[in-house]
């Protein structure tokens, strides 16, 4: 008798994006502490690229590119209040205005650019 009834070895048994989740935002912090604005703006994008591949492995995303876009959405509404308010999180709210616009970029141009594939 099988202890792990429908598993095999044609499937993976673990996902590796919750690594790439919990490296995202520390990256984006590190770069914000050190003044080193491209390792923020990685972080972010780590992040949530993470979460949208894990948001589509699980089957709650057909593809990736709306929910890239939606993130794309709240990192620039985020981003604008950090930077264009009195939080005087100025440097922070620029790194999350430039992740933004390049999921926005992405997201936009996956969907537009990309073929669907057809399901059987």
């Amino acid at each position: 008798m099988n202890d792990q009834p429908g598993l095999s070895d044609q499937y993976r048994m673990a996902s590796p994006w919750p690594i790439f989740v919990a490296l995202g935002i520390p990256l984006a912090e590190l770069g914000i502490l050190f003044d080193v604005f491209v390792v923020a703006v990685g972080g972010l994008l780590l992040f949530c690229g993470s979460v949208t591949g894990m948001l589509q492995e699980a089957g709650y995303a057909e593809t990736v590119w709306r929910p890239l876009s939606v993130f794309a959405v709240l990192l620039l509404v985020i981003g604008g209040v950090l930077a264009f308010t009195d939080v005087n999180l100025v440097t922070r709210g620029y790194a999350i205005i430039t992740a933004g616009t390049f999921l926005a970029a992405v997201g936009v141009g996956g969907e537009l650019l990309v073929p669907k594939r057809e399901t059987i």
